[in-house]
């Protein structure tokens, strides 16, 4: 299997980056959409998390705004600019390629191509759009959006990756079969950094993005440590740490507070027939296991 991340990154998207590289895992790519931040800080982001981690991969920058709706960013959860941890300006750029026609050009030369898109999924909606062969064309897509198990985080019903461009979202569950690990499973998704060395400049710079959400929302979810939702993509990948099941999947596209939800249908009281699946589950001492190693590593 060889593998292309597509991100917006974002403290759990870095946290992933750094589970992906310090794993086997293929990496043949990146390509960055806009999402926790706009594009250009989302690309910048990505190519200087690279220069941290150490990272020898292609990048290249996606879409700049959703399909239809107006783009709504997160810094005020990651930071200015969409990532916290300062960290320098990259050393280098992306490549021409647009993020689209890059996942286009891998999954033709691969064959055994799988996509975690940890970020708003405007990229693969126009990668159809290029090559309506796509889904003949990759081995899996893994995607970390939804909130069938739990209250969305960005309306009541809607999951923020799948609110930022829910008519992208549509068009990617028609055609891919797509996985989705969403907020029932990822919420529980933490590490507390206590239990980590992280002494020196690298070791901070983790530390924030292990608590990257504010007190003030972690007090108005209940929760002691920051989820790394994007990373329980990477660990299903490294160690298979979901539950997963086949579901009847569809996504809200109207307006409303109800836009960008996924509905999932888990009774089959509409006979429809199933297109895609959902993690149910996570073993959160695995996924523990699994960043923490990957983090020791790094550092």
């Amino acid at each position: 299997m060889s593998l292309l991340i597509d991100t917006d990154p974002g403290c759990d998207d870095a946290l992933a980056l750094l589970l992906a590289l310090e794993s086997d895992l293929d990496i043949v790519g990146l390509t960055t959409v806009a999402g926790n931040s706009s594009v250009e800080n989302t690309t910048r982001n990505t190519l200087a998390l690279l220069d941290f981690l150490d990272g020898d991969l292609p990048v290249s920058r996606g879409a700049d705004r959703p399909l239809v709706k107006r783009q709504d960013t997160a810094e005020f959860i990651h930071g200015e600019g969409g990532l916290k941890g300062d960290l320098p300006d990259p050393r280098r750029g992306p490549v021409d390629t647009s993020g689209a026609e890059f996942i286009v050009e891998q999954a033709r030369k691969d064959g055994n191509l799988t996509i975690a898109a940890i970020g708003p999924l405007t990229n693969l909606a126009l990668a159809l759009g290029i090559e309506p062969d796509l889904p003949d064309l990759l081995d899996g897509v893994l995607v970390m959006g939804g909130a069938v198990y739990a209250p969305g985080n960005r309306t009541p019903a809607a999951e923020a990756n799948l609110h930022a461009d829910p008519d992208a979202a549509s068009r990617v569950l028609q055609s891919l079969d797509p996985t989705f690990v969403g907020l029932g499973v990822t919420v529980r998704a933490t590490l507390d950094p206590a239990t980590l060395d992280l002494s020196g400049r690298r070791g901070e710079v983790v530390e924030e993005w292990l608590e990257y959400y504010p007190d003030h929302v972690r007090g108005r979810y209940g929760i002691e440590h920051s989820p790394i939702h994007d990373a329980a993509v990477i660990a299903q990948l490294t160690d298979d740490v979901l539950t997963v099941e086949e579901r009847a999947l569809e996504i809200d596209t109207r307006e409303g507070p109800c836009r960008g939800a996924l509905v999932s249908d888990e009774y089959g009281v509409t006979d429809e027939a199933e297109n895609g699946r959902v993690a149910t589950d996570i073993d959160v001492s695995a996924f523990r296991a699994s960043l923490a190693r990957a983090i020791e590593s790094a550092l």
